[in-house]
Parts: C-alpha cells; sequence; structure tokens
C-alpha cells in the first residue's frame, strides 16, 4: 500500500479528552454504568483515567486494564455526548496502548491469531460443525446449542449458534448475474455471517435478484476487523485491512453489508485509517439503507398478503443506530406484507453483547441483555428482528435465560421469506 495506515494514540486523543468537561450526559447512555454503577465504567470516568495515564498520574496497571475493558464500544456516549468526546476511539486507543506495552491477553491472542487466518476459520468452523454433538448439547430449537463441558473463553450456560455446515461464501458462485442496467452491488459477508448466519447471506441474494442489482461476493475477503479493534491488536487490523482492500478493489461496486459491526468495521475504521483505506470505507452502505434508497419500500407495496400474519419488533445495532440508521429498518418492516410492527420499550438500547466483553465480562453482558429481554416481553412480538448477527446470537440467550419463547431473525430473512421464488 502506497498510504501509511496510522492508528491514533492516546496522545493523539488529548485535545479531545480536554473537552470531555465530567458533565455526566453519558451516564444516561451506558448500560455498563447502569449495571455496575461505578464511575469508572462511565465516559467520563474512562476519560478521567486516560487523562492521569496521559499525566503519569495514573501507572498501567491491572485495575486500568480491567477499567478499559468494561466498555460495549457502542458509541452511546459520543452520541448524546454534547462536547462530541469520541469515548469507544479513546478506549480502543488505550486498549492498543496496553497491548503495546503489556502484550495481549491470553484471549486476545487466540482470537486474533484465528481471525488474520482464514484457511484456519475454515478449518476450525468445519471441524466445530462436525464434532459439534460431542461439544455442544441442543437446547429449544430458536435458541441454539449449550456447551457440554467447560471450555476457555466461553460460558457454559451460554446460548450459541450451530456452525454451518457449508459455509455462505462456499455455497454461490463470486458472480451473480442482475439487469445490464443496474449497478454493480459488492457483498462484503463478515464472519458471523459465513460461519454461523449463511441464512442471512442467503436471503441478500435472493432480494438482489428480486431488485435485478448484479451481485459478486468478492474472494480473498476476511474478516472486518473489528474484533482486533477491541483487542488492541492494531497488526491485525492492517493485515486484514490490507487482504480486504485488495479483494474489493478489483471491482468497481458499491459495498453492501449485512452486518452492523462489520459496516463499522470497513466503513467507519477504514476511513478512519486514511487513504486507501478510506476508499474503500467511502463506499459502504448497509443494506437496509441500500434498499430503502433504492425502491424496495415501494416493491413490497405490490406483494401478495399471506393469510397469517406474525407481529415483529427491531432492535437497533448500536453500530446503525449511531450513525442515524433507524428509520430504514422499520420502514421495510412496516411494508412488508403479513408482518405486523410493533415497537419495543429500549429498542435503540445497547443488547449487551460489544463483542468482548461478553467475553470478559458475561455476567455483567447478561443482565444488560435481561433489560432487553424486558421490552421484547412487553411488545408481545411473535419475533424480533435486527440488523447485526452479534445482536442476534446476544438477543436469542437473553431470550432463552428469561424463559421466552420468541425467536431472533434478521430483517433480510423476513423479506425474502415474503418474495417470489
Amino acid at each position: 500500500m502506497s498510504e501509511q495506515k496510522k492508528h491514533k494514540t492516546l496522545e493523539d486523543f488529548r485535545a479531545e479528552i480536554d473537552r470531555c468537561v465530567k458533565c455526566g450526559a453519558c451516564q444516561a447512555q451506558c448500560a455498563v454504568y447502569k449495571t455496575l454503577k461505578r464511575e469508572s465504567t462511565v465516559a467520563r470516568g474512562k476519560v478521567a483515567i486516560a487523562e492521569a495515564l496521559l499525566d503519569k498520574d495514573l501507572p498501567l496497571n491491572d485495575r486500568f486494564v480491567l477499567d478499559m475493558s468494561q466498555c460495549l464500544l457502542c458509541g452511546s456516549c459520543y452520541d448524546k455526548c454534547p462536547n462530541l468526546v469520541p469515548t469507544d476511539e479513546i478506549v480502543m486507543a488505550a486498549r492498543r496502548e496496553i497491548a503495546e506495552r503489556k502484550g495481549l491477553s491470553t484471549f486476545g491472542k487466540a482470537l486474533t491469531g484465528i481471525i488474520k487466518r482464514p484457511k484456519l476459520m475454515d478449518v476450525l468452523a468445519k471441524s466445530g460443525q462436525r464434532f459439534g454433538s460431542l461439544l455442544f448439547k441442543k437446547v429449544p430449537e430458536h435458541s441454539g446449542l449449550r456447551l457440554r463441558f467447560p471450555a476457555p473463553f466461553i460460558a457454559q450456560d451460554r446460548a450459541i449458534p450451530e456452525i454451518a455446515k457449508t459455509p455462505f461464501r462456499e455455497r454461490y458462485p463470486a458472480k451473480i448475474a442482475g439487469d445490464a442496467d443496474k449497478p454493480l452491488v459488492a457483498f462484503f459477508t463478515g464472519c458471523m455471517i459465513n460461519y454461523t448466519y449463511p441464512e442471512v447471506g442467503e436471503a441478500l441474494v435472493k432480494i438482489m435478484r428480486f431488485m435485478g442489482f448484479p451481485l459478486v461476493v468478492p474472494e480473498g475477503q476476511g474478516c472486518c476487523g473489528l474484533p482486533a479493534h477491541a483487542a488492541g491488536d492494531a497488526a491485525t487490523v492492517d493485515q486484514l485491512a490490507d487482504s480486504n482492500v485488495a479483494a474489493f478493489a478489483r471491482e468497481d461496486a458499491v459495498v453492501v453489508t449485512a452486518c452492523a459491526s462489520c459496516n463499522a468495521g470497513i466503513g467507519k475504521h477504514y476511513r478512519d485509517m486514511g487513504g486507501n483505506y478510506a476508499v474503500l470505507g467511502e463506499k459502504v452502505v448497509d443494506v437496509l439503507k441500500f434498499l430503502v434508497d433504492n425502491g424496495l419500500v415501494e416493491k413490497l407495496a405490490t406483494l401478495d398478503v399471506p393469510q397469517e400474519a406474525v407481529r415483529v419488533t427491531y432492535h437497533d445495532p448500536c453500530h446503525l443506530r449511531t450513525q442515524g440508521i433507524t428509520a430504514e429498518p422499520r420502514a421495510l418492516l412496516r411494508a412488508l406484507p403479513g408482518v405486523e410492527f410493533v415497537e419495543m420499550d429500549g429498542a435503540d438500547r445497547c443488547c449487551g453483547l460489544g463483542g468482548t466483553f461478553s467475553v470478559y465480562h458475561y455476567d455483567t453482558s447478561l443482565k444488560i441483555g435481561s433489560r432487553k429481554a424486558d421490552g421484547i416481553a412487553a411488545s408481545g412480538a411473535d419475533m424480533v428482528a435486527s440488523a447485526c448477527p452479534g445482536c442476534m446470537m446476544q438477543l436469542q440467550d437473553s431470550i432463552e435465560h428469561a424463559g421466552l419463547s420468541q425467536r431472533v431473525c434478521h430483517v433480510l430473512e423476513l423479506i425474502a421469506a415474503r418474495l417470489p421464488e
């Protein structure tokens, strides 16, 4: 790459840190603070300890590492901050400093060691699928699997989705034809759609065919890098970014994501990296926004209405909500024949996943998720739709722990189910 990548250090955020006036507006937005009630878990607390580290008033000790790990990176604090202090970016800069000075955690090493090796990911996924019956036990059909035996980093009572028998990217040719007058669309699949939720990718393909858009699924693409960002592993972020830029540079196309986290990973974060990474980042758009902008709402109005209706509510993924992408999924659900859309209380609250947060702090993650389950139950919905596979996994786990019966799906799945074959 001709352009040099740059990941900001804590010192680079000095001006933003100085903008924090400790007003406390972030307290009302922080799901972790609402659960733990500790000042170090809220945005202004994290800004204060980051400043203390810069001023050498605080050592980079185990307590500092713990405080910086207790952040969902949801961006809700920035979204409501009167001075627009980017606490999530400051926390990621602090985690990079931790990794540089103290090394990655054991889980961080394992995670980033896997995601930067696509062939290893394929092998592990296929092995996990093959031996899943030995390692996991089935819980109610809509929920997923639970571990039979203790395993590192995974809570034994957590419901997780099954690994797909065949990854999504192995199910389709690299290029799928469409109408000659329609622009080319490139699909960034992400890891969870490729390995655990391929039905979301299949729904996207069906919808693009219905709309007439030619589709390409570039070979050589890999993880968006968001897990490595969360772990503080800048080198792995760079490696993954190089691979993805090379994969998508071959196609002159808009790049759609069906995962809110991936949208942030190759959209916002690539734009922040500058150079050729920003070029790719500028092409990235969430698929629901793309579909609304290209007339799918109007097309849905022409479909036949099924005899039975389903009541659906929607959970806002943080990485879309903080970009203002909230109306589009609701417009699609309201226009979908046979769907009665209902709002739930707290639809815009974080589900509690936060990537690596739910591994390190599963008990807290589960408490945050329980509040989402309360909103789901009160809505009276039969199904919960979202636009992020990570949120889908967390929501289904929260529903299972609450003893509810709702099933979680992607908005794309609901749409595809009502399209003609």
